[in-house]
């Protein structure tokens, strides 16, 4: 299939594609006139991408897992990368908590009495009246 129809099939920009390849993560076979032709594979093979993405992983690091994907093999080095990644992802929605966290005191302090600020209605609130 060429570039358009698997953008198609797996909901991901042709830029995005192109991105992977540079990437080495999709490796596209090609035509005698240079166009790119993708097996059947490739539409699974860009939603592990898509996944690996999502969850916060680089394209380094996807890069270094695929070997062990393609082949079907899951090493110790491969579950220690996949662990050190969650680690991070942990450390992440750690992080987020405490900002969280310090967000609510801002927001139950600035609506306090003795915040000091004066209350406004908002534009929408102030519209719907007039």
């Amino acid at each position: 299939m060429r570039i358009g129809e698997l953008a198609a099939r797996t909901g991901v920009s042709v830029r995005a594609l192109r991105y992977y390849e540079e990437q080495a993560l999709l490796v596209p076979g090609r035509s005698g006139s240079g166009q790119r032709h993708y097996a059947p594979a490739a539409v699974d093979r860009v939603g592990l991408i898509q996944t690996l993405y999502a969850a916060g992983l680089s394209s380094r690091t996807i890069l270094d897992l695929l070997p062990c994907v393609d082949a079907k093999v899951n090493t110790p080095e491969s579950r220690a990368l996949l662990r050190a990644e969650r680690d991070r992802i942990d450390e992440q929605i750690t992080r987020l908590v405490q900002a969280r966290d310090r967000l609510d005191g801002v927001i139950a302090h600035s609506e306090g009495p003795a915040s000091g600020c004066a209350f406004l209605e908002s534009e929408s609130a102030l519209s719907s009246s007039a």
